[in-house]
């Protein structure tokens, strides 16, 4: 061991919060979800974008009217 190595546990990083959350809306007593991928189905997102909706995974891309 070198000098100035220290032994013992790393220290714990803590992981940013998953944002799924933020796709489903509550109204009530039910659950609505956001937009999804028309490609890829309902188990993926559409990113929101400033002026348009953008799926990560394939790519599929709408433009929003302004």
């Amino acid at each position: 061991m070198a000098k100035g190595e220290k032994k013992g546990k790393k220290p714990h990083k803590n992981k940013p919060t998953s944002k799924k959350y933020k796709m489903y809306k509550i109204d009530g007593d039910t659950i609505k979800r956001e937009r999804s991928c028309p490609r890829c189905g309902a188990g993926v997102f559409l990113m929101k974008a400033d002026n348009r909706l953008y799926c990560g995974k394939c790519h599929y891309t709408e433009f929003l009217k302004r």
